[in-house]
């Protein structure tokens, strides 16, 4: 796991199927793609892990999607690949780093914190107007939409 560094992958190399793992409507994340800059971790021709940073507004890039391959889940890949976020966001001149997630996210919410996210919003029923089949992880109903950031 070692040689797995985080680097920049070009759009026309998204791997749909980590960005729906982490985002499940193809729909959202035709969204903000094209505006994104995609950080992975690559094994190889395999990609274990990536992270869409997107710009929102002056000073401020949002994490768009985070995700990492289930089988490689729980070793600080997400970990590395926020933090290389972090790096670029700083690189890229902005004042703030935004993130969202789940109410049900509870890994997420930890991992989010750990890294000094704070909460700062939370957007009621964001899930449930916003994407047609329910969502439910770790038992719970997700619902709400928990807005994170990180000023830098």
């Amino acid at each position: 796991m070692s040689t797995l560094v985080p680097r920049e992958l070009p759009l026309t190399q998204a791997p749909w199927p980590l960005l729906l793992l982490a985002d499940p409507s193809r729909e959202q994340i035709e969204r903000y793609l094209p505006q994104s800059r995609l950080l992975a971790l690559v094994e190889g021709e395999a990609v274990r892990g990536v992270l869409a940073l997107t710009p929102v507004s002056w000073g401020v890039l949002e994490v768009t999607n985070l995700a990492v391959d289930e089988a490689w889940q729980g070793r600080g890949l997400g970990k590395r690949l926020l933090a290389a976020a972090i790096d670029a966001a700083r690189a890229a001149g902005a004042l703030r780093l935004d993130i969202a997630t789940g109410n049900s996210s509870l890994a997420q919410l930890g991992l989010y914190q750990r890294m000094g996210f704070r909460i700062c919003a939370v957007e009621s029923d964001y899930f449930s107007l916003n994407y047609p089949e329910p969502i439910v992880e770790n038992g719970i109903p997700c619902r709400d939409r928990l807005r994170l950031s990180l000023v830098l």
